[in-house]
């Protein structure tokens, strides 16, 4: 039992209670759901601060712990800022005639986009129709008849005249066949036959022809030859003239045709930038006509003889006058919000594809330019986990490249530069968009540490809390959330009692009984199980029994551990004293924490003390097995240890501490004031309780301090106590601040009431060492004297006793010394051969 006048803790602070009767409603039925968001003020002010902000560089980082309803936030905040006056612009892109690599792009009005696309399929499909049928009109054949009429009199007169002078000169014209095709040729003509020259020169080599006339035929025909290639170059480029005349023709035919058309399309799209593309790409056709022909007229002729197999690219002959639409904002009725799940750099930036041609080409072009997410943001709001964009390759170096020029080139990202040369490079894109990234503060501050670009894209932080103020308004809205959660998802109404129970879950969640928690993933689901237990047990209404089930089923999937630790406690493999009193010993208390479920478990703490000099020492720091926190809550013992009894002596002492039966890290300094209740126990000699359990971490003036995880510990050792039976002695020593933490489990309370179990607050090791030991711990005097009887005059006592044995044992080694060393030389003198040599 504590002694005389020794406080516990009252009941009533065990545990804050939400009384039902307060709830001014039977079941949730009967109130509103909540629509705003609660408990994230000072997030909610910087959000807004930072989506307002037009200037470049204010980006938002929203930064807290996972489930505190950071992406839910987001979304409510963007839909309540987006406006329906905004709407972005459309974007395409469009062939380049002049410079085919470099795709200019298009800014429309919403929906012009797709209208445009429209409108030019329609042109196109019309001229595919049109154009054949304008070059099979009575009309053209009639005129390109009198142009080719025209060149085939002047061809006829060409011939005429080239024929009536050979024959003067006594020659004719003959075709000769080379290869695939005929070439006129002249040749003599004797005793009325044209005969081969090749011939007559054997003819006069034999003598059968005059060889003076022989070698005057020649020089003619040399001559004809020369005149004959004049003229025929002369009718190819006649023919050429007659070609580009043709053309001419049936170019000013088709802009003719085309003229309506293309009017009628500037008339609806005033810009200068697409008035600009439709009439190069008109200009374009008009030199491309042929497209418009069937394939059997575009083949060549045949040659005899030949087998012709036709080879075609499996290219579409209009592909450069289709209309890539990038962003259609045609159904964009406000501002664009794309929240982007899975951001990588394709998805995010976009690419350009290729494909591979029947010769196993790589090919691509502007049609093949596909946007990501930034782009379709254009204008509004993007919103990126960044754990899940750091990640991917190349994300975030063009992220900030593009949110610090405010521009994107679309590329392909290919890391290892197999495929880079995409052959494009398309005109780059104007960004105007907001960048909200979700990540948590260790990130944050990386990046902020070691990136110099962070701070200039991302001014604006908004911190998510994990927690709220607990007052009436705060549980009001606390309970429309869960009405509001209830109405999401068409589960059964909760009593008034369940609200209550769930309330009170929340203020479990923070530690703190002034606060709730904001953690709202975890309240849900909570709501969510208990409503499935309510429907298990078949009830139209979740009571607080229900939420209660809920509770103690997530423990009991998540307790493997917590159940083989206590069986190990209860068959003895751990060793946990609950009764009785040790020298030397006490119960710890440590929380082990398995991610979504955290536990407290005792943990047995010694300490041995001698003679020495070594000071405190701490054996999981020797083993490796401390932590940093640790260590220094070790080292203010010493601290303490120094104020307290060594302003009159040396403090001569060794003290080794040691958590028994621990075999992995240990970090935190809850336990400083344990362990320094066992150090002045194995000084004193003072037996400590077993039946209590301690916690609290302490400064070098040996005030107690508070420590976190306090309830998980509290129920820890109670467990531990009721698993061996309750004795009405057992209870936990906590520090005095952690009474405004206390939100225990219901069964302990109960105990509490009962008396079977009890909570000590303590202020300061003095309190503390009282209450283990039953001495009192004793006031310093005036005369720099512990009361006699007190646990500071044994500590005290027991110091002196070490620090003069310490000395005695010095002075006596020191006049043992000459009498060793005349010792060590009457031996060797009578042992002369038995020398040490070094």
């Amino acid at each position: 039992m504590a002694p005389k006048g020794f406080q516990e803790v009252p009941v009533e602070k065990l545990r804050w209670r939400l009384d039902p009767a307060t709830l001014p409603f039977n079941t949730t039925d009967e109130i509103e759901p909540i629509k705003e968001i609660i408990g994230q003020d000072r997030a909610l002010e910087a959000f807004r601060f930072g989506l307002g902000m037009e200037q470049n560089g204010y980006n938002v980082f929203v930064t807290g712990l996972p489930g505190t309803g950071r992406m839910t936030t987001v979304r409510k905040m963007l839909d309540e800022m987006t406006t329906s006056d905004k709407v972005p612009d459309d974007l395409c892109y469009v062939n380049n005639f002049d410079e085919p690599e470099a795709p200019k792009l298009l800014y429309l009005k919403p929906g012009m986009g797709k209208q445009l696309k429209k409108d030019v399929e329609e042109l196109i499909t019309t001229l595919k129709k049109d154009v054949p049928k304008l070059f099979e009109s009575e009309e053209y054949l009639k005129a390109k008849k009198e142009v080719l009429v025209t060149y085939e009199e002047k061809a006829k007169k060409f011939f005429k005249d080239l024929g009536q002078r050979v024959k003067e000169q006594g020659f004719a014209l003959v075709d000769v066949q080379m290869g695939g095709y005929k070439r006129p040729e002249v040749v003599p003509i004797v005793d009325e036959q044209p005969v081969n020259v090749d011939q007559l020169e054997a003819m006069a080599e034999k003598g059968r022809f005059p060889k003076d006339e022989f070698l005057a035929i020649k020089a003619k025909q040399q001559v004809l030859r020369e005149e004959i290639d004049r003229i025929f170059m002369e009718m190819k480029d006649m023919q050429e003239e007659m070609q580009k005349k043709l053309e001419d023709m049936d170019r000013v035919m088709f802009l003719k045709s085309t003229s309506t058309a293309l009017t009628d399309l500037n008339a609806k799209y005033d810009q200068e930038k697409v008035q600009k593309f439709l009439q190069d790409m008109i200009d374009d056709l008009a030199k491309n006509l042929t497209i418009f022909r069937p394939a059997a007229q575009q083949m060549p002729a045949p040659v005899p003889g030949m087998m012709f197999i036709p080879v075609t690219s499996g290219e579409d002959s209009f592909q450069p006058y289709q209309i890539n639409l990038l962003v259609d904002n045609s159904e964009q009725k406000s501002t664009p919000i794309i929240i982007e799940t899975n951001p990588t750099y394709r998805n995010v930036f976009g690419a350009i594809e290729r494909s591979v041609d029947r010769s196993g080409l790589w090919r691509t072009d502007f049609m093949k330019i596909k946007v990501g997410a930034f782009v379709k943001a254009n204008g509004g709001y993007l919103v990126i986990n960044l754990l899940d964009a750091i990640v991917e390759p190349g994300v975030w170096p063009a992220l900030k490249r593009s949110l610090k020029n405010n521009k994107l080139e679309i590329q392909t990202y290919d890391p290892f530069y197999l495929f880079t040369t995409s052959g494009l490079k398309p005109e780059p894109i104007e960004i105007n968009v907001k960048v909200v990234l979700i990540g948590d503060p260790y990130i944050y501050h990386l990046l902020l540490a070691y990136d110099p670009d962070f701070k200039k894209i991302f001014k604006v932080r908004a911190d998510f809390e994990t927690s709220m103020k607990k007052d009436a308004e705060a549980i009001n809205q606390y309970t429309r959330f869960i009405k509001e959660k209830l109405a999401e998802e068409k589960t059964k109404p909760f009593d008034r009692t369940a609200v209550a129970a769930v309330v009170e879950e929340g203020v479990r969640m923070t530690g703190r009984q002034e606060k709730l928690s904001t953690r709202f993933h975890e309240v849900t689901n909570l709501i969510r199980e208990a409503n499935f237990w309510a429907g298990r047990n078949g009830t139209e209404v979740v009571t607080e029994k229900h939420v209660d089930q809920a509770l103690a089923a997530k423990i009991r999937r998540s307790g493997m551990v917590e159940e083989h630790i206590q069986e190990a406690i209860d068959r003895g493999t751990t060793m946990i004293d609950t009764a009785g009193a040790v020298v030397g010993q006490l119960n710890g208390l440590a929380v082990y924490d398995m991610g979504e479920y955290s536990f407290g478990k005792p943990n047995r703490i010694t300490a041995t003390t001698s003679m020495g000099r070594s000071g405190v020492i701490n054996i999981e720091r020797e083993a490796d097995m401390s932590g940093s926190t640790h260590n220094k809550g070790v080292l203010i013992l010493s601290g303490f240890l120094r104020k307290r009894y060594a302003q009159d002596k040396p403090l001569t002492m060794s003290a080794s501490i040691a958590f028994e039966q621990s075999y992995g890290g240990i970090d935190g300094d809850s336990a400083s004031s344990t362990e320094l209740y066992v150090i002045l126990s194995s000084l004193s000699g003072l037996p400590l309780r077993q039946d209590l359990a301690v916690t609290g971490s302490v400064n070098q003036k040996g005030e107690i301090q508070p420590i976190g995880g306090v309830n998980q510990k509290i129920e820890g050792f109670f467990d531990v106590c009721k698993a061996r039976k309750l004795t009405g002695t057992q209870g936990v020593v906590i520090p005095h601040q952690n009474v405004a933490d206390l939100m225990l489990r219901k069964d302990v309370v109960a105990a509490v009431k009962e008396g079977k179990f009890h909570i000590y607050p303590v202020k300061s090791i003095d309190e503390g060492i009282e209450l283990l030991t039953g001495i009192p711990a004793g006031e310093i005097k005036a005369d720099g004297v512990y009361p006699e009887g007190s646990v500071n005059a044994m500590v005290n006592t027991k110091l002196i006793e070490l620090a003069k044995g310490l000395k005695a044992f010095g002075e006596s080694k020191e006049e043992d010394a000459p009498k060793a060393k005349k010792s060590r030389k009457k031996e060797t003198a009578k042992n002369p051969t038995d020398i040490t040599v070094a």
